[in-house]
């Protein structure tokens, strides 16, 4: 499932400096975590804060290469589609963002 309805509603969720590099950040949307991950090269990314195969936290997994790693059983999950790698199968909410002036956007 991915948010990419053309009614999206932007909000902001903060400054860039506040993800720490190659970490995350989690907002609340209701009942479900959104993990937003900033990468050593200031990309950010936003993930639904549950891994595709025990809905372990991703945002408290290794930020790496533009993926993350879920701390539980180290599957390895593209921050940019959601889709976890090499052999594993499955794949995890995606949403997008932007960011204005420093400041991110999360697109609901």
């Amino acid at each position: 499932m991915n948010a990419t309805s053309t009614t999206l509603r932007w909000s902001a969720i903060g400054q860039v400096s506040d993800i720490p590099r190659k970490g995350a950040r989690c907002v609340k949307n209701g009942d479900m975590t959104i993990a937003v991950f900033r990468t050593s090269d200031d990309r950010v990314f936003a993930l639904e804060d549950k891994c595709p195969h025990k809905n372990g936290p991703l945002s408290q997994g290794i930020v790496h290469d533009g993926c993350v790693t879920c701390p539980l059983h180290n599957w390895v999950i593209s921050l940019e589609s959601g889709a976890a790698q090499g052999a594993d199968e499955g794949q995890t909410a995606t949403f997008p963002i932007k960011i204005e002036d420093g400041t991110v956007f999360l697109g609901l």
